[in-house]
This record gives structure tokens, C-alpha cells and sequence, in this order.
């Protein structure tokens, strides 16, 4: 019996942030393998990572990132998980999946393997509906359509920009929360996808996640955060505030639900408090600033957008503290050595990497 060809495998990368050995990847070898990967090495580069043998990689530490960006290598952050988006901007393909190295293949109800992947691809395949709430959820999927009352002239839907996964046993839970539920696990399987509605902001977390990186791309930048910086651990979830208010903007969807992984290690609370601390307060007046955004009818494009928003970080947001003037200065600099690294244009090829990183 001939063999399926996987799913976009010419035009998704894999993205991994890491510290450690990928041993992880031996779990998720069947999904994985036929795919490209681009590893993040965060931390110390002289440290040699070891990817399991068979996979198809490149190896990018903070020696290549500086090398790579120069100057700019100053918007990429260090020891934060947000160093992933540097494999955001030298990846080439269409598509990006992105994955924690605490994160192996979960089980549905039945027992069977989740292929995140595969349902990732799929999400992202399907329109979106954020303008007019389906009450089953995403009516694309086989065995569910539009309900009555749904207007035709919205059912073509909008193109899905980013596919926003979700996690059993250890859950997604700020330091206050981990402190009070140390024991919490999530087992509950919930067989859904939705579209997050237009106006509607939400915590995006990058473990277990895919999207369009034509379509939003230069929106995807987690932020200034981890070493040196006075917040850790809302890289992620700064993105996704960008992002769904850029895709709010140009009439782009965001699903969230299925795919599910297993989530296997809690980190450490009092760790991540530290990180946070600043964070949780700031939040309280982030969100309100995000959710009272408005984009100019002028910007068409992620980048404009995406500048314009850097506009108002600063305006807005440095009065909380003058770590946002800093941030907003950070966003300019990603979509400046996005822009140097993906030139568009009719007579721009593509830039090559000069000495690239470590290739397998």
C-alpha cells in the first residue's frame, strides 16, 4: 500500500526552542521526520545540542543569531524561550509549527496518538470565522456546517492565520496559580475547534502552535524578555496580543482547540513568580491598551501594522514603565531584520545566510 505523503512537507518548518538534547523528538519521530526543522539553541553556544539521527536540521545558537543580524540581534531575546522567533524570521516555508521540547505526542479518548501536526495543518487549510459565531463550533470540519440563523454572505469565512493548539496534564498556569494547584492536571479532552471572535482578545501560548507565516509572520515576534529584562514568560502571550489585534485588522482568523499535546514538566513556580512579578501587574493595564488599539485603514500590510502598533507600545505603555520604550524600539528593530532577511519584491530573490549554521 503506497504511503501518504505528509502534509505540506515542502512548505512547514518546525521550530524548536531548546537548552538540552532532543530526545524529546524520538516520541514524535513518525510526525516529525519528514519535515524540516530549525533549532533555536538558547543559552550557552559553546554547549553542543544533540539531535537524534534521521532528521532533516538546521541549528541556529547565539553566536549564528549575532553573525546573522548583526546590530539587530539586540531584538532576540536570551535566555527566554522567545529566542524561538529568530527561527521564525530564517525560515523560507509557508507555514510554521512551533514546539516545546517538554511536549510529546498526547492520546485522544480512544487511546489512539494525536498527529498535532496533521490537525494544525488542517485548522490552518480551513477558513475562520470571526466575524458571526458558529454554535458548533468550527462548521468546516466533517460532520458539522453552518447552523440556521448563520448569514450566507459570511460563510466563505476568513483566511486562518495561526492554529493555537492546546495541552493535557500540565496546564498553561501563571505562578500564582501553579502555587495554589501544584498537583492540578488537565485530563480533560475536549473534541473542538473554534474561531477566537474578532474583538476578542486571548493568552496565546507558543508551545504547541502553527500558523501562516505569509499571512502573519512579522507579527509573530515575542518580544524583548528573559535575560536583562525586567519580564519573563509573556513573550508568547505578547505575540498574540499583536497578533489578533493585526488580524482583527486586515479580516484574518485565529482557531484555537484541537491539536492536543502532552505537556510533561511543570517548571518552577517561584522561578517563573520572579519572571512574572512585573508582568502580572502590568498585564491589568496592557490588556485595556490592547483592547482600545485601532489600526489605521493605511496599513495594509503585518509590517505596517506592526510599526504602527510599536508607535503606540511607546505612547501608551512606557508610562507604566520605561521598559515599553525599550520594547516598542525592539519591535521596530524585528520588522527592520525581518524585512533584511525576507525582501519582497519582483526583483529580490530570496537573501542566503552566508556560513549558515549546522546543517544535517
Amino acid at each position: 500500500m503506497a504511503v501518504a505523503t505528509p502534509l505540506l512537507k515542502d512548505e512547514l518548518d518546525i521550530v524548536i526552542p531548546t537548552i538540552r538534547n532532543l530526545d524529546f523528538l524520538e516520541m514524535w519521530r513518525p510526525f516529525f521526520q519528514p519535515y524540516h526543522l530549525i533549532i533555536v539553541q538558547d543559552g550557552d553556544p559553546s554547549k553542543t545540542i544533540k539531535v537524534p539521527e534521521g532528521f532533516d536540521y538546521e541549528l541556529y545558537n547565539r553566536n549564528d543569531i549575532n553573525r546573522i543580524l548583526g546590530p539587530k540581534a539586540s531584538c532576540i531575546s536570551f535566555k527566554d524561550s522567545a529566542c524561538r522567533c529568530f527561527g521564525y524570521m530564517v525560515s523560507k516555508k509557508k507555514y510554521i509549527y512551533t514546539i516545546d521540547d517538554d511536549c510529546f505526542v498526547a492520546k485522544d479518548p480512544s487511546g489512539k496518538d494525536i498527529n498535532a501536526l496533521e490537525q494544525h495543518i488542517k485548522n490552518l487549510l480551513c477558513p475562520s470565522t470571526p466575524h458571526f459565531f458558529n454554535t458548533l463550533y468550527d462548521p468546516y470540519r466533517d460532520g458539522a456546517d453552518f447552523v440556521r440563523g448563520y448569514p450566507f454572505s459570511m460563510r466563505e469565512g476568513a483566511p486562518t492565520a495561526v492554529s493555537h493548539g492546546l495541552w493535557l496534564n500540565i496546564p498553561d498556569y501563571d505562578a500564582p496559580t501553579q502555587l495554589v494547584k501544584p498537583h492540578e492536571r488537565n485530563t480533560r479532552y475536549v473534541d473542538a475547534v473554534m474561531t477566537i471572535p474578532k474583538g476578542t482578545l486571548f493568552p496565546m501560548c507558543g508551545m504547541n502552535l502553527a500558523f501562516d507565516r505569509d499571512l502573519i509572520g512579522p507579527a509573530m515576534y515575542f518580544g524583548l524578555m528573559g535575560d536583562g529584562q525586567p519580564i519573563g514568560r509573556y513573550d508568547d502571550m505578547w505575540a498574540g496580543w499583536c497578533t489578533k489585534v493585526i488580524c482583527d485588522h486586515l479580516g484574518l482568523g485565529i482557531k484555537t482547540g484541537l491539536p492536543y499535546i502532552w505537556h510533561s514538566k511543570a517548571s518552577n513556580p517561584f522561578v517563573n513568580l520572579k519572571k512574572e512579578y512585573n508582568g502580572i501587574f502590568w498585564q491589568e493595564e496592557i490588556i485595556p491598551f490592547f483592547q482600545a488599539a485601532t489600526l489605521p485603514k493605511e496599513c495594509a500590510t503585518v509590517q505596517q501594522c506592526y510599526l504602527e502598533l510599536s508607535k503606540q507600545v511607546k505612547e501608551k505603555l512606557s508610562t507604566i514603565d520605561p521598559y515599553f520604550t525599550k520594547l516598542g524600539d525592539a519591535m521596530v528593530t524585528w520588522i527592520e531584520a525581518w524585512d533584511e532577511l525576507n525582501p519582497t519584491g519582483d526583483n529580490l530573490a530570496k537573501l542566503s545566510i552566508a556560513d549558515g549554521p549546522a546543517k544535517k
